[in-house]
């Protein structure tokens, strides 16, 4: 097929007419950097704008939580302690009243409370029929060359039953002890449960000895006694017990 030229001169001169008769314009470029600046502007303007009102918001929030002057902040509830747990009272608590040697014996005196009656504990019969009575039992515990006294009458010989741990009952007592002889002879201790105000006794001799023994308390309970070494073949003549201040609460002869 041959080509057209006539045709195709007939189009270029009619493009050439168009471009003169319609010019094209230059891009706005001025009004577009125009228009972006004033954008940017209005958007920086805005970010600062919320952040004032953030720092705002911020501080009347701080500002109605602060406590006004001369109010009290309220006090924030402590956090739960949790509790220890109860440790039950000992079944047997004791104390040491006194020891030492005489005679060339080793001797010492502990009083001893047992909170409840032992198994196998019979409380002794009293005068007139009557069984002694008592929910806890309190024992003195007396040793001479390592022998308890009173061992022949069973291992509760040396207890009396007594009402809790202030039993006043158990308070008052003075006796003199031994290995045999129901404390006549050998070596002795004379064993005293005091009233409260007795701080100590004083175990006066024939030979002018005196003998002081300290008054000494079972822990948690009313309890107390003091205890003086009585050598062989020593005689007592008196017997006085003072309080703390040094007055002579007691004075007993009856010792010989």
């Amino acid at each position: 097929m041959t080509p057209d030229h006539g045709q195709e001169d007939w189009a270029r001169a009619a493009f050439a007419r168009s471009r003169e008769t319609y010019p094209s314009s230059q891009a706005p470029v001025h009004q577009i950097l125009t228009a972006a600046r004033t954008r940017r502007k209005r958007r920086r303007a805005a970010a600062a704008v919320a952040s004032a009102a953030c720092v705002l918001g911020i501080g009347l929030t701080a500002a109605f939580l602060r406590p006004s002057p001369g109010a009290v902040a309220p006090a924030h509830r402590p956090a739960p302690v949790s509790s220890a747990p109860v440790t039950p009272p000992p079944a047997k608590v004791g104390a040491r009243v006194a020891e030492g040697t005489t005679d060339g014996h080793r001797w010492s005196v502990t009083l001893e409370f047992h909170r409840k009656l032992p198994k196998g504990y019979t409380p002794p019969n009293l005068p007139g029929g009557t069984t002694a009575q008592g929910t806890s039992l309190l024992c003195r515990r007396m040793y001479i060359g390592g022998v308890r006294i009173d061992r022949q009458g069973g291992p509760w010989s040396d207890c009396q039953t007594v009402t809790g741990t202030q039993d006043p009952g158990a308070s008052g007592g003075l006796g003199l002890w031994s290995l045999h002889d129901k404390g006549l002879s050998g070596t002795r201790l004379m064993v005293s449960t005091p009233e409260a105000n007795v701080a100590y006794g004083i175990v006066t001799l024939a030979d002018g000895t005196h003998v002081k023994a300290t008054t000494v308390t079972v822990p948690g309970t009313a309890y107390r006694a003091w205890a003086a070494p009585i050598p062989d073949g020593k005689t007592i003549t008196t017997v006085d017990q003072y309080d703390t201040h040094g007055n002579r609460l007691t004075h007993d002869t009856n010792w010989h």
